[in-house]
């Protein structure tokens, strides 16, 4: 009974039945596929107080307002807002005081009869779970992955009615309600990468974890935060866009990540791919990263996110382990240059031949889909003995740069010790300036590592403060990020003296 709950037909035929719930459906493009699932489940009488469809843009200007585009977050709203207007204006004396109204509304652009379209589309249900109480609402993004129309308007019917569903019945269980999405459906067939629930009964969800989850279940293989912390729609962000990326752990993120960005966006912007281009610039962390410890630690993410926004970064997180997936992901929505600030163990873990075994062409394959179209890695320079340090592990080197390594301070691109097999590859991809040295760097940042950071936080060491950016540390402290200052780690002080150990912290800040 449970599985056949699950299925499209019995999720809408169960709100049908319920006599408390009653909305309307309002549905541009893609035709009328969400409301059609609830026709044929039977029992829609009770359900169903209209069905609009308004395909052309006048008629939908003069219903639902203008927008600057048909198919946006914004159009949605409108649609929501007015049809749910109507709805408490004409049922409310009626029917308000024993049911639970709602609205589903969505604005898509599906395969067109010449094709070519970007297939994406808002959804979202505007919702009650009380009578007389103030709504709800989830929003999410769609990208439509199947080659036909028809099937894609089957797809977004199959979503829109599981979203009706987990609306009704597991608004309060989000993870539950994200895995429900794709009832019935896959994720070969459709994306979402954005979610976001607001109002009354789901104020306490913070939308950057459902952001996460929708990456950590495969939903989306990407989500975006804006420098104020929002849910950003990939698409919007990086269309037509010169795009720097830098990719780490952030934990928390340092002078060293700050300046690997500064020297790259320095050298990014003089590249002649680059002129005329906008250039947007991210900071990217991995899944792969965020379950380095096994799971996601869920106050941890949302501190490396804060830090990071707190001073200008746009984030990414992505489930790209691979920088060749990582690139072609951005290709999606820009032809533009493409430029990846990485360190020199990066760099040698790129090298590494051992993470190309799922590739038929190996590692050879990987660069081919890497650099194909103007793809440039930017190369941050390593002290000597923090590279000795890391290389440690490997087998004695025979390149010819073995010899002289132990007269050079720094490791760059130039004199990094590569695989003896690989050299000839990597002196091809130096010489096209396929890969590039990092120069206008610090040198006194180059021994911060966030591992220290970390350290030294828990240790209370002060000099943690000299290693990140001030903004950062002033973010830290305010919010006990990290677990700075928590209680096992807090100085007893007596009860008399409380006031002037306040006023002794606030001088030495």
């Amino acid at each position: 009974m449970d599985k056949e709950l699950l299925t499209t037909n019995r999720k809408a035929l169960t709100i049908n039945l319920d006599l408390t719930k009653y909305g309307t459906f309002a549905e541009i493009g893609a035709g009328q596929e969400v409301a059609r699932h609830f026709f044929h489940a039977g029992g829609a009488a009770g359900t169903v107080a209209k069905t609009i469809c308004a395909y052309d843009m006048t008629f939908s200007d003069e219903i639902y307002g203008k927008s600057p585009r048909y198919v946006s977050k914004e159009r949605l709203m409108l649609m929501l807002d007015h049809e749910y207007a109507l709805l408490e204006e004409r049922l409310s004396e009626k029917r308000g005081a024993d049911t639970e109204f709602f609205v589903f509304a969505d604005t898509v652009a599906a395969q067109s009869y010449r094709g070519g379209n970007e297939c994406h589309g808002w959804m979202g249900v505007r919702f009650q779970t009380a009578a007389n109480s103030e709504p709800n609402d989830i929003i999410i993004h769609v990208r439509m992955l199947d080659k036909e129309n028809i099937q894609q308007q089957q797809a977004l019917g199959v979503i829109g009615t599981n979203l009706v569903y987990g609306a009704f019945f597991y608004y309060a269980e989000p993870e539950k309600f994200i895995t429900s999405l794709i009832d019935n459906l896959s994720t070969q067939r459709i994306e979402v990468d954005i979610m976001e629930f607001s109002g009354p009964d789901v104020s306490r969800i913070d939308n950057r974890l459902i952001a996460l989850q929708l990456v950590q279940h495969g939903l989306t293989n990407a989500v975006m935060f804006g420098t104020d912390g929002s849910i950003l729609q990939p698409a919007a962000v990086l269309r037509k866009k010169a795009i720097l990326v830098e990719r780490g752990s952030f934990r928390p993120i340092t002078l060293v990540n700050t300046d690997m960005m500064s020297c790259a966006l320095s050298q990014f912007v003089q590249e002649p791919e680059v002129q005329g281009e906008n250039i947007i610039s991210l900071m990217e962390i991995t899944m792969h990263n965020l379950l380095a410890q096994g799971k996601i630690d869920h106050e941890d993410f949302l501190a490396r996110v804060d830090t990071m926004t707190a001073i200008g970064n746009t984030v990414l997180i992505s489930n790209y382990s691979e920088y060749y997936r990582l690139t072609s992901y951005f290709r999606r929505y820009t032809k533009a240059m493409i430029g990846v600030v990485m360190g020199i163990n990066n760099l040698l873990e790129i090298f590494n031949e051992k993470y190309y075994d799922n590739l038929e062409g190996g590692i050879l394959e990987s660069f081919g889909r890497m650099f194909r179209n103007e793809v440039k890695l930017y190369i941050y320079p390593m002290r000597k003995d923090a590279y000795e340090r890391y290389v440690a592990k490997d087998e004695e080197d025979t390149s010819p740069n073995a010899g002289v390594l132990t007269q050079q301070i720094l490791i760059t691109a130039r004199n990094v010790r590569i695989p003896p097999r690989l050299q000839s590859l990597y002196a091809h991809l130096l010489e096209n300036r396929f890969i590039e040295p990092l120069y206008g760097f610090e040198e006194t940042h180059m021994n911060i590592f966030s591992r220290d950071v970390l350290k030294k936080i828990k240790e209370e060491d002060d000099s943690w403060e000299e290693m990140v950016p001030r903004e950062v540390a002033s973010l830290i402290k305010e919010r006990r990020l990290f677990r700075y200052d928590t209680p096992e780690h807090q100085v007893k002080v007596e009860p008399g003296k409380l006031e002037d150990a306040k006023s002794e912290d606030r001088s030495a800040e």
